[in-house]
């Protein structure tokens, strides 16, 4: 029953690969490593989690290849492969990756392998420079580190200038242009550029409702803290007025 499985996911796994279609990959491996024949084998769940790991960071952002990465995370044998636990750490932590930097590592250890560790030993074979798949899956870790960083710098500045982002993401004007504009267009983020100016604006203008909305929630707060203040200030202002009172008696 567990051979039928086995074949059947990696039937899937094949058919999913022609189609790039990552998300469904790791899903795949997710469900081979859950099951009860490999529970046991921590050597086959190491190297099925390493697939995982690879896929799910191909994978495009969005709200289940977010739960899937943070899952991921918590799986005890992912512990035995610290430097593939490394990888989801820098994908899911709010800090700008440096690609220049990190790749000479990263591919090293997914080109390669790591002989310093037996579960890391073996590279999952996603990444052969020696093909134009392997390359091509490369350059789409690539982009999805950019989009990472994108993501961080949209979370830290309302605005910047395209120069700026640019040096930030170690990319040409145009380049992130491209890739801002794709994040844009699949809903990732909200974003606007000025190009007379060459600012990106990360803050979306609000409706002059909802501005009108927020102000008077804001000044109810206000008045409500004055209240309490003024409440206490009276409090203080009895308890000295009584004590004096029994200090005179």
């Amino acid at each position: 029953m567990h051979e039928l499985k086995f074949k059947y996911y990696k039937l899937m796994i094949e058919l999913d690969r022609s189609d790039d279609a990552f998300l469904n990959i790791c899903k795949h491996y997710m469900a081979i490593y859950n099951t009860d024949a490999i529970k046991n084998d921590l050597k086959k769940r190491c190297s099925i989690l390493k697939n995982c790991v690879v896929y799910i960071i191909l994978t495009p952002y969005d709200n289940e290849q977010s739960d899937l990465i943070n899952r991921l995370k918590l799986e005890k044998p992912i512990n035995e492969i610290p430097n593939y636990l490394e990888i989801l750490k820098l994908f899911t932590t709010w800090e700008l990756i440096q690609w220049q930097t990190w790749e000479t590592s990263v591919s090293q250890l997914l080109r390669m392998g790591n002989k310093s560790n037996d579960f890391e030993a073996e590279p999952t074979g996603v990444f052969p420079s020696s093909t134009d798949d392997g390359c091509k899956k490369w350059n789409v870790l690539k982009n999805r580190v950019v989009e990472h960083n994108i993501r961080v710098i949209a979370k830290y500045y309302s605005k910047i200038t395209l120069k700026r982002m640019a040096n930030l993401l170690g990319l040409t004007q145009p380049e992130t242009e491209e890739s801002l504009s794709a994040l844009v267009v699949s809903k990732t983020i909200w974003a606007k550029i000025d190009r007379s100016l060459g600012v990106i604006n990360f803050e979306q203008s609000k409706d002059p409702n909802e501005v009108l909305n927020d102000w008077s929630t804001n000044i109810d707060s206000l008045m409500n803290l004055v209240g309490k203040m003024n409440h206490l200030i009276n409090k203080e202002e009895m308890i000295h007025q009584n004590y004096g009172d029994m200090v005179t008696a």
